[in-house]
């Protein structure tokens, strides 16, 4: 197995939003928040029965060697072509581990910001805390503050940023993740079963490795409608497992020109179809644009747990899901390492990263 490159790809320092947001209300002035108020915010156009439609896959019972694995089986696949999004229940993590890792979650976050940036990012890195995807000094910025870490396989893990406060921090945050990279491995194993892909492994290996970004959206009352927590994009991963640490709603996906919000259903996971798994499957299973609101009067935690091969592997599309003449390969191959450099020297914007690996790329 390779190690894990070091120098993959930054970010440019931005000021920290947490701190930001707790300024007197008459400090926030239209040119302090300048790089974060946006005119170009669409509105949630999709109404409540469609939200409320977004797949829901019982992970218990698509392991169900009877029937029930059968009629799983087919909702899962159903949920990667049409949606690229769907909730997963009865997924087997332990209630003490969500519960454990989502009060050491908001505990970092109450730290005081000297204790926080004490796990800073550094010149060159993603992990630690600070942001992501900021590449020049005019773009409109994310109102939000992130904590990226690798966490699978432990050897990828760089101690320096993981936080010493709450002293239960690693414990519970490294229990979670293993707990999660076993949920992803189990439901990329069936989507290989779907596609008639011979060796699951060959598709499963994309949950070898896993990194997580924990999001800290602090309410933001005098940006309404015109501040994103995450700008639309893609997730540049194999497969996402999203976790709401705080009941407030936020997440929304493009579907069919219209934004829907996702409200999770009560001790679930959330999990998408991303990039990697879009090229693996030749564009049988699409990533899924989506985007995270801003609440005007509470803040929002939550962990996202991405998952893709480790280095020293090679993105390409499986040779199950090629025919000649028919299906060619629309997506080119391209190593792990080249892979992450890409999409860390790129902006979150869209699908670019899917354009970029296109093999001809066509205005869809």
């Amino acid at each position: 197995m390779d190690a894990k490159p070091r120098n993959l790809g930054g970010s440019l320092p931005v000021p920290n939003v947490q701190d930001l947001a707790a300024r007197p209300g008459d400090e926030l002035t239209p040119p302090v928040l300048s790089r974060y108020l946006r005119d170009d915010v669409d509105g949630a156009d999709a109404n409540g029965d469609a939200a409320s439609s977004v797949p829901v896959v019982d992970l218990a019972r698509l392991l169900d060697p009877s029937s029930h694995g059968d009629e799983e089986s087919a909702k899962l696949k159903a949920a990667c072509e049409e949606w690229g999004f769907f909730q997963v229940i009865n997924h087997g993590v332990p209630d003490a581990v969500v519960a454990d890792v989502k009060a050491d979650l908001q505990a970092f976050f109450r730290l005081p910001l000297a204790d926080k940036r004490a796990v800073a990012q550094e010149p060159g890195g993603i992990e630690g805390y600070g942001q992501a995807f900021v590449v020049s000094e005019d773009q409109k910025l994310d109102w939000a503050d992130m904590l990226f870490l690798s966490t699978q396989p432990p050897e990828y893990r760089a101690p320096r940023f993981w936080p010493a406060r709450p002293a239960t921090f690693g414990d519970s945050l490294a229990r979670y993740s293993a707990e999660v990279q076993r949920v992803a491995a189990r439901l990329l194993a069936s989507m290989a079963a779907n596609l008639g892909v011979a060796d699951a492994a060959r598709l499963a290996r994309v949950a070898d490795a896993q990194a997580v970004r924990v999001n800290y959206y602090p309410a933001c009352p005098h940006g309404r409608g015109r501040v994103l927590g995450l700008s639309p994009h893609s997730d540049a991963a194999g497969l996402t497992l999203l976790l709401q640490v705080s009941a407030v709603p936020g997440l929304q996906i493009r579907r069919r020109g219209a934004w829907i919000s996702v409200d999770p259903i009560p001790g679930a996971l959330v999990a998408n179809v991303g990039d990697v798994v879009e090229v693996l499957t030749n564009g049988r299973y699409k990533s899924i644009e989506h985007r995270a609101l801003v609440s005007p009067t509470h803040h929002r935690v939550s962990v996202a747990a991405f998952h893709s091969a480790r280095f020293g592997d090679t993105y390409a599309p499986l040779e199950e899901t090629i025919v000649d003449g028919d299906e060619p390969a629309r997506y080119r191959s391209i190593g792990v390492e080249d892979y992450v450099r890409l999409v860390l020297s790129s902006k979150l914007q869209g699908k670019n990263i899917m354009d970029a690996m296109k093999i001809n790329p066509v205005t869809e």
